[in-house]
């Protein structure tokens, strides 16, 4: 087949229709990977590296400060809803289909601006980057941290994960557990020669039920906490009393707690029961002090608020380069097979934006 082309000095709603209709499932981002490095490597102001399908593209001006403006250029599966199209929702102008919130249109008005913006204000890398939707080992940002740190220094981040054209600072960090009960295997009908380890779950799930859940501000911000039983498993037979039972809780967890201060907590809460870390990636703090972040804030007139799910804001943090999610598209519909992104939000994240690197 063709190679397929973007054109950068369109209109950045039908620049979102054509990224959005380059399909790029996990794993099949080479061809929208392919459209992107050509695209930008026609534009003489930026210096475009490739890693695999991550393609980064910076202005090297000798300004001050360097932001990083990021996206995953990979979704979901397809689910019949491409190629993407202009609907009428409610009365308001929407681009439908697979990626326009899950985030193809943050995407596209990081093209426009990268290919716009050739005298910014301050130095801008532009990432785009694959394998999001999948398995964290595969993470293209991630790799790019392992094998080019370099690529990623800066001094604030925005990354154009769908907000509803909000700011949403930092995220929360996500811990999941294993609490185990033991009891004696026994025969159903000689119950009392046994120890019912599933009915042990009760006071695990009595814990949970007391547990007080903590509102706690960072950066001024105030996220809010959760922690909660998502899997309960348990028994061998239908005739046999369990000797084992297991219950999987997930902790959200405000980003000013490092990864061990919510083990120890979470050791704290159940102690006496045999816990085990399955799962952990640390929040990130959104560092609204910084300069970059309160210019970013004053720029755009927008308010701030928390974003308590996790996101690769969280890898800009472990480098000590505090982050905000900005983009286009209410997070509610990502993988929907009805996605849909309300055409006014894409022209707002790009004039919020524009406004932020020239002002």
């Amino acid at each position: 087949m063709p190679a397929q082309t973007l054109n950068l000095t369109a209109d950045v709603v039908e620049l979102t229709r054509n990224v959005c209709n380059i399909e790029s499932v996990s794993g099949n981002e080479k061809a929208l990977a392919n459209a992107i490095e050509t695209a930008l490597a026609a534009y003489p102001h930026l210096e475009v590296i490739r890693d695999a399908d991550a393609i980064v593209a910076r202005t090297n001006l000798g300004r001050a400060n360097r932001v990083l403006i990021a996206g995953h250029i990979d979704t979901v599966p397809v689910a019949d809803n491409l190629p993407v199209r202009i609907a009428d929702i409610d009365g308001e102008a929407h681009i439908w289909g697979r990626g326009t919130v899950d985030m193809k249109a943050g995407v596209a008005v990081q093209l426009k601006l990268a290919a716009a913006l050739t005298e910014p204000n301050v130095d801008i890398t532009w990432i785009f980057y694959d394998h999001e939707e999948v398995d964290a080992s595969l993470n293209g940002m991630g790799r790019l941290a392992r094998n080019r740190p370099e690529l990623l220094a800066g001094d604030f981040a925005v990354l154009c994960e769908p907000t509803a054209a909000e700011i949403e600072g930092g995220c929360n960090g996500t811990m999941r557990i294993e609490v185990t009960t033991s009891g004696v295997k026994a025969h159903s009908a000689r119950a009392w020669m046994g120890k019912n380890a599933i009915h042990a779950v009760e006071e695990i799930l009595g814990c949970l039920n007391r547990y007080a859940t903590q509102d706690v501000e960072v950066d001024g911000l105030v996220y809010r906490e959760s922690l909660n039983a998502v899997l309960i498993s348990g028994g061998i037979a239908t005739n046999v009393i369990p000797d084992a039972a297991k219950v999987t809780i997930n902790y959200r967890f405000a980003p000013s707690k490092s990864i061990g201060d919510a083990e120890a907590h979470l050791r704290e809460v159940f102690a006496g029961y045999e816990v085990r870390v399955t799962d952990a990636s640390a929040g990130a703090r959104p560092g609204l002090d910084q300069p970059a972040a309160a210019a970013f804030i004053a720029a755009t007139g927008l308010t701030a608020r928390p974003k308590y799910g996790w996101t690769d804001v969280a890898r800009f943090s472990a480098l000590g380069i505090p982050a905000v999610n900005f983009g286009p598209g209410d997070p509610n519909k990502a993988h929907a097979d009805d996605e849909s992104c309300p055409v006014a939000q894409i022209y707002a994240c790009e004039e919020a934006l524009t406004k932020w690197l020239t002002k």
